[in-house]
């Protein structure tokens, strides 16, 4: 596509929602709309890295390979690390394919957003070895350890900035694309209040898969660190209480819905692309097909916008 303007995309945070991404620019490809910027945070930042570098079909191969028990496999309950999984067992990968590719020898700008765990500073890495940028980005708290960078921890950039515009902008993006991987959380919430008949039976289903994973990952945890003795349940307690890792999951998918609002009403992106996301977990990492599709099927949702903005008309 021929055009006088630099584009920016910006990839948001949403832990296996970030499939999506992937669906998203293999879409944009097809439409002959490749960004002269990639931002991204957290799973943002390794699907970005991974276009940048030339990587992504491999990091797709990959996660289309992905299974629940091979996910349990990465379990790593380390309460003195702050962890529950581990982010370079998780995503090997992407560290054996770039290996030591550098930022700066990118054919296309890149940058990651991390936070600094003890300032809660916004930190941009925009030099240095690829997957140091990535490491931290994707280090979210209570799930995976905290990263080293320099003389500071490095926490998930998704606690400050969940979808990166204002750093595409910063790094001369003139029409930023923007992907929302939180855009329909809160939509989920309102229909499990008040669900209609049809979906009960997709919804149940969907819930029972996470719980099952969070068991999995509970009961490695009650094996390692329980003492022989379990507390006794209050009489008058719920029987659908919300478990540890459930409470977890859910409390980090509100936060990242609200910051992600008041991000990108203070610097709205040109184009916004929200793949409908709100049935996958956040740790379904073994359901990348449906998310990369979704991510395809939101691209084409969104033509008639994406035409407009880059003054695009297809050909007939």
């Amino acid at each position: 596509m021929a055009r006088d303007f630099t584009i920016g995309l910006a990839l948001g945070s949403g832990s296996a929602r970030g499939w999506a991404h992937i669906g998203v620019i293999k879409a944009l490809s097809r439409l002959g709309i490749e960004p002269d910027i990639i931002c991204g945070t957290s799973v943002g930042a390794l699907v970005g890295a991974a276009y940048a570098s030339g990587k992504l079909e491999h990091l797709e191969k990959w996660a289309l390979e992905l299974t629940p028990k091979t996910i349990a496999r990465y379990a790593l309950i380390s309460i003195g690390g702050g962890t529950f999984l581990s982010s370079d067992k998780l995503f090997p990968v992407f560290g054996e394919e770039v290996g030591s590719i550098l930022i700066e020898e990118l054919p296309k700008k890149f940058a990651a957003v991390a936070t600094d765990l003890d300032s809660g500073e916004e930190v941009w890495i925009k030099r240095g070895p690829l997957v140091d940028a990535v490491s931290p980005s994707i280090a979210l708290p209570g799930l995976f350890s905290p990263v080293a960078f320099g003389r500071r921890w490095l926490v998930d950039g998704g606690l400050v900035n969940p979808v990166p515009v204002t750093l595409c902008r910063a790094m001369g993006a003139e029409i930023v694309i923007a992907v929302n991987l939180n855009g329909d959380l809160v939509k989920r919430v309102r229909e499990r209040v008040i669900p209609p008949a049809q979906t009960i039976p997709e919804e149940k289903e969907t819930e029972n898969r996470e719980i099952s994973f969070w068991e999995n990952i509970s009961s490695q945890f009650k094996s390692r660190f329980a003492n022989g003795k379990s507390e006794p349940v209050p009489k008058d307690t719920p029987a659908d209480v919300p478990r540890l890792l459930k409470v977890l999951a859910s409390s980090i998918n509100i936060m990242q819905d609200r910051i992600t609002r008041s991000r990108m009403a203070g610097d709205p992106p040109d184009i916004v692309l929200s793949p409908r996301l709100s049935e996958l977990g956040l740790l379904d990492f073994h359901r990348a097909q449906e998310a990369i599709r979704e991510g395809e099927e939101c691209v084409e949702r969104m033509l008639p916008v994406i035409n407009d903005t880059l003054f695009w008309e297809k050909e007939k």
